[in-house]
């Protein structure tokens, strides 16, 4: 699926700047239709758990039962279709934004908007899902996940000069976290375990502001699905 690239500024560019956004249209739309057809299909879903002879929540799908076709689907659709604008809204307000310039990069998430003179970025680098900036000492400046187009990125970037690195540079000397890991920063085991536990409970708020706290002690950390790794960084003031 293609991801449309919205090069309308949320600001007044400056310098000639690039600006990459996720089309806020796009998400809600298929955010939206995701919702009905999941939606659509609660009729299939009732009947089988009502056929059961115990299931979570079979009084209720024996209710949706005696509604009429069509409006069981009909308003099965509906109510997806409105869970999914929901989701699309949060959607637009997690997705980033990036702002690139022969002098700067801006990232913005969650309205919040991080920028990054040039002579502090040594390079750039797609983690996953995720765009890394690196400093010239190695340290990481920041880790956003990201749905642009990563050709589009990586032309934006380099047309204006920025470095663009194919893969992690640092990436031999990632190792995983498991509580009590020695070779760390004293205090770093303690953020590392409130960090594992801000992702268990999806408090993403948490474990972004724990992440910063650890590269101030000078230890970088990524995930991997429900793993964390960890490497050796200068310190970031």
């Amino acid at each position: 699926m293609r991801m449309d690239v919205d090069k309308k500024p949320a600001a007044p560019a400056r310098d000639d700047e690039t600006v990459l956004a996720e089309s806020p249209l796009f998400l809600m739309l298929v955010c939206v239709v995701c919702g009905a057809v999941v939606g659509a299909f609660v009729p299939l879903l009732a009947h089988g758990l009502a056929k059961l002879r115990w299931a979570p929540f079979k009084g209720l799908a024996e209710l949706l039962t005696t509604v009429p076709e069509p409006w069981l689907t009909l308003g099965g659709a509906g109510v997806g279709a409105l869970l999914g604008l929901l989701v699309g809204f949060l959607a637009v307000h997690e997705s980033l934004t990036v702002r690139i310039s022969d002098t700067r990069i801006v990232l913005t998430v969650r309205d919040a908007s991080r920028e990054f003179p040039r002579g502090d970025v040594a390079s750039a680098h797609r983690d996953g899902k995720q765009l890394v900036l690196l400093a010239p000492d190695g340290a990481e400046l920041a880790r956003e996940k990201s749905g642009l187009p990563w050709p589009r990125l990586t032309e934006a970037l380099t047309a204006h000069g920025h470095g663009w690195a194919p893969e992690d540079p640092h990436r031999e000397s990632w190792r995983r976290w498991v509580p009590g890991t020695a070779g760390l920063p004293e205090g770093a085991n303690a953020l590392l375990n409130a960090r594992a536990t801000a992702r268990e409970r999806d408090n993403e708020d948490d474990a972004r502001e724990l992440a910063q706290e650890l590269r101030r002690l000078g230890v970088t950390v990524r995930d991997e699905k429900n793993r964390q790794y960890w490497r050796r960084s200068p310190p970031r003031h």
